[in-house]
């Protein structure tokens, strides 16, 4: 494995734009977006009607992530993307549901892989540099690009007041805060009020919340709203340490935690692809799974050994334990 200065290297290298002297956008062969969407808000509308004006007369494919759990991904891939086909019928038929399409990589290969020499992704001002570094870097690797245009569809500011304002960590804050007023102002008045109570209620049910404020899960819920607490957790060990799974939520990446940094972890995944994650945005995998809260693993006790048993049927840890075997075996030859 790369040594961390080196990597940090190549990192800050793959900032270069693919091609030194792009072309207009509208000539690319494919515009996509991935994110999450958990829910929808009237802050994506924003989102998806700049795909289709940078993708001009070319197509375009958005691709909400197939992430499930309580706190940050409370509906589930099929239910999201109903309701985004209800709130954005413009958008309906671009807004794919491919259960093999997983993270912006896998994106990417599909459409390389049905011809596209060229791609533009779309995606919010703030994850701008963190695409541009990650696609062309693995640009001739995964898949063969010509081009690679990464473009801002702006920026928004959680805090303020709005449409751009109105993130998804908004509206599940709202709903776990038992809200349905301010909830309601962030969901597209194309979808009926009785729809969204529905799915309000789904998310409320996905949050596995009882009907009562739990202010003090906002840091899970909402952690840019909770940004102390979440520190606080992490620096505490009783979060994102070396050796969780984690997923990053802007590019559905999921892999094992090889580094930490004061508000950042370096992971792994396990097809070897190297990302680097502010803590606001990853998620810890299979803690739900096992059952088994990350701050009752303590050593000789019934909760770790079941939580061992669980994890080591998962395939994404067995190939981690394999791949290590593998390693060690060689380096000892």
């Amino acid at each position: 494995m790369k040594s961390f200065n080196k990597f940090i290297t190549e990192a800050v290298s793959s900032q270069t734009v693919a091609n030194p002297n792009p072309k207009d956008p509208n000539d690319a062969d494919m515009t996509v977006a991935f994110g999450r969407f958990n829910p929808p808000t009237t802050g994506h509308e924003k989102l998806l009607n700049k795909v289709k004006q940078v993708a001009g007369k070319g197509n375009y494919e958005i691709y909400p992530s197939r992430s499930n759990d309580p706190a940050k991904n409370p509906l589930d891939p099929d239910t999201k993307i109903g309701y985004m086909q209800q709130m954005f019928p413009q958008h309906a038929k671009h807004i794919m549901n491919n259960p093999n399409t997983k993270t912006i990589f896998d994106a990417l290969k599909g459409a390389n892989e049905r011809g596209a020499k060229s791609v533009n992704i779309v995606v919010g001002q703030d994850r701008q540099k963190e695409f541009e570094n990650l696609a062309n870097k693995y640009n001739n690797k995964l898949y063969k690009f010509d081009r690679i245009n990464v473009v801002s569809a702006g920026d928004r500011d959680p805090d303020g007041e709005g449409i751009s304002a109105m993130s998804a960590s908004k509206l599940r804050k709202a709903a776990a805060d038992d809200d349905y007023d301010t909830f309601r102002t962030g969901i597209p008045q194309s979808l009926k009020d009785n729809k969204a109570r529905e799915l309000y209620s789904a998310i409320q049910k996905g949050m596995k919340m009882p009907n009562k404020k739990q202010q003090n899960e906002t840091w899970r819920i909402a952690p840019k709203f909770d940004w102390r607490n979440l520190r606080e957790n992490y620096m505490n060990g009783n979060i994102f340490r070396v050796g969780d799974i984690v997923e990053n939520d802007n590019t559905g990446l999921i892999g094992k935690i090889i580094r930490t940094g004061a508000n950042y972890i370096i992971a792994v995944t396990e097809e070897n692809i190297m990302f680097k994650s502010w803590i606001k945005d990853i998620t810890e995998k299979f803690t739900e799974i096992s059952g088994v809260p990350a701050n009752q693993r303590e050593v000789g006790t019934d909760a770790l050994r079941q939580y061992t048993q669980r994890l080591s049927h998962n395939p994404i840890i067995l190939n981690f334990i394999n791949k290590s075997r593998k390693n060690r075996a060689k380096s000892n030859a």
